[in-house]
């Protein structure tokens, strides 16, 4: 089984946003929904399938549900279905090759996809979520070029 690329996955739902945070739990941590339930302070885990199941949870749950699986595709889908963009706060630090690449890479895609729903062979979610993976990557490399021009101290290795 091949695995994902995390970092370009968009949420079509918020059920979906949450089934995602789930398998990446499972996929890069190795956590089940018990240990993300133990995580998030929950006393039953049968609460969480609850919420799965019905695409629904609370508001003061959300952080704690994303601090516990490590990614947060629920507020990233929130801030998409409410027609705003979410990018990384840029540092101003230097890109390389990779990151290029990347870029690259969700420009292509999103292309694709425009092919392919203008030919009426590829669903309007699908396309959305594309086009919203390269726009946030376009906006956060404008905004790592507007902040190299006062560059911060760069804390990560």
């Amino acid at each position: 089984m091949n695995r994902r690329y995390w970092k370009n996955v968009q949420a079509t739902s918020l059920r979906g946003a949450m089934e995602l945070c789930k398998d990446f739990a499972k996929e890069a941590h190795n956590k089940s929904v018990e240990r993300i339930a133990i995580d998030m302070g929950e006393t039953d885990h049968w609460t969480l399938y609850k919420w799965f199941q019905t695409g629904r949870m609370p508001a003061n749950m959300i952080r704690p549900f994303e601090q516990a699986c490590g990614c947060d595709y629920v507020t990233r889908w929130i801030n998409a279905s409410a027609g705003r963009l979410t990018i990384d706060i840029p540092t101003g630090r230097r890109c390389t090759a990779k990151d290029t690449q990347a870029l690259q890479e969700l420009l292509t895609t999103a292309t694709g996809k425009l092919l392919a729903f203008y030919a009426k062979s590829c669903e309007a979610e699908e396309t959305l979520a594309a086009i919203q993976a390269a726009m946030e990557g376009l906006a956060w490399h404008r905004g790592n070029v507007n902040q190299s021009q006062q560059p911060q101290l760069e804390l990560e290795e």
